[in-house]
């Protein structure tokens, strides 16, 4: 078999990975680099601090990693005819009708202005149906009220993931269409929510709970055996950590919030996997759909899909230089122009690379400290492309 991965490159890319963990760092990691049918994998350190090794098949939280999945799905039921990316969603979930906007995204609940539009399949996919994440929602020295009424709904739909918290999906999208919206819709880019939304119109669309959409359009046809939203087996899950003052403290234990079923089974954080899976995962984007997709489907979820005025609305801290398709980032500039991904803040990142057919995993359970990807993810990745032969 060709080498399509160079023997002194996969020694970088194991001293790169290595070089990131140990107790006060990243307990355990595992990092896969693919390349025309060659793989290689560095599975590291441990799933806990002192605990039992990571290995290959090894469970890992992966938050918004998570979002393409949803994307793919909803992708899969428009292939089935099911829905259309122009229909307005009101035709399933009819809390969303009649939608009131904030004249100011930090102001006062009731003071609104009527939206201009219905919201569609497409401004939710595209992450522009005006509700979700603004880097300055965590910035202001008060909590905006819009966040404050989200947080008593326990939506966990600004902010981190919290899997015990959120109610049912029919509950959950009343409660989100209770509030105002932030912007019109299709006028600005908005993180995160949309993909939870997403999970509720699918299984309002089929009739069935989102964990059966997924399982039967995208998991079992490409054999991602280990991807749900619990952890079966929890002596496989790694222990989730972030980074306080004195050292690393536990965010989440194997037996916390994702070891039994949720309620609400959230499209835009809620999965765990494994690297195998999501490589399986990123195959069928490179060979075209296969099993899951049209090409032409595949070809929409890996192009820009933004307006440079809802781009501009997106803020770079969150993007960082990539653009936005459906459920997914872009990259539209240099080197790596047409790589398509995206991370997850639990500690996951994935990338593909249609033209050097190139796939770059890497798994951790350590919270990001702020937006940016922490540097064990970049730093993989470069050495992933330093390797190619």
């Amino acid at each position: 078999m060709t080498d399509h991965l160079s023997p002194s490159g996969l020694e970088s890319f194991a001293k790169v990975a290595a070089s990131h963990v140990g107790p006060e760092k990243i307990p355990g990691l595992v990092a896969l680099v693919w390349r025309k049918g060659q793989v290689h994998v560095e599975a590291l350190g441990s799933l806990s601090v002192g605990g039992l090794p990571v290995r290959r098949d090894s469970l890992f939280r992966i938050a918004s990693t998570s979002k393409p999945v949803t994307g793919a799905v909803i992708m899969a039921l428009i292939c089935e005819g099911l829905l259309r990316i122009e229909d307005e969603v009101v035709n399933w979930l009819p809390e969303l009708a009649d939608r009131r906007v904030l004249q100011r995204v930090d102001g006062p609940l009731d003071d609104t202005r009527p939206a201009e539009r219905p919201i569609t399949v497409r401004d939710l996919l595209t992450f522009t149906f005006g509700f979700g994440m603004l880097m300055e929602m965590f910035m202001a020295p008060e909590p905006w009220p819009v966040v404050r009424a989200a947080a008593d709904l326990h939506l966990c739909a600004l902010g981190p993931p919290s899997p015990d918290e959120q109610p049912d999906p029919d509950s959950w999208i009343a409660a989100l269409g209770s509030l105002p919206l932030l912007a019109q819709p299709g006028q600005r880019w908005l993180y995160n929510t949309g993909a939870s939304v997403l999970g509720v119109l699918a299984a309002r669309v089929t009739g069935v709970p989102f964990a059966d959409v997924l399982r039967t359009r995208i998991f079992e046809p490409l054999g991602m055996r280990d991807s749900a939203f619990w952890a079966p087996d929890i002596s496989r899950l790694a222990t989730a950590y972030w980074q306080s003052p004195d050292g690393l403290q536990v965010w989440d234990p194997p037996e916390g919030q994702w070891s039994h079923p949720p309620a609400f089974g959230d499209g835009a954080a809620g999965l765990v996997s494994n690297v195998d899976d999501l490589l399986a995962f990123a195959r069928m984007f490179l060979a075209d759909g296969a099993l899951v997709l049209s090409k032409e489907a595949v070809v929409e979820m890996t192009r820009d899909q933004l307006t440079p005025a809802q781009r501009a609305g997106a803020g770079e801290a969150v993007l960082h230089g990539r653009s936005w398709s459906l459920c997914q980032s872009v990259i539209t500039k240099g080197p790596r122009r047409g790589a398509f991904g995206w991370d997850g803040g639990l500690g996951t990142s994935w990338l593909v690379d249609p033209a050097q057919d190139l796939v770059v995993i890497v798994m951790t359970q350590r919270v990001w400290d702020s937006p940016q990807p922490p540097a064990v993810h970049g730093d993989l990745q470069d050495a992933a492309y330093r390797a190619i032969a």
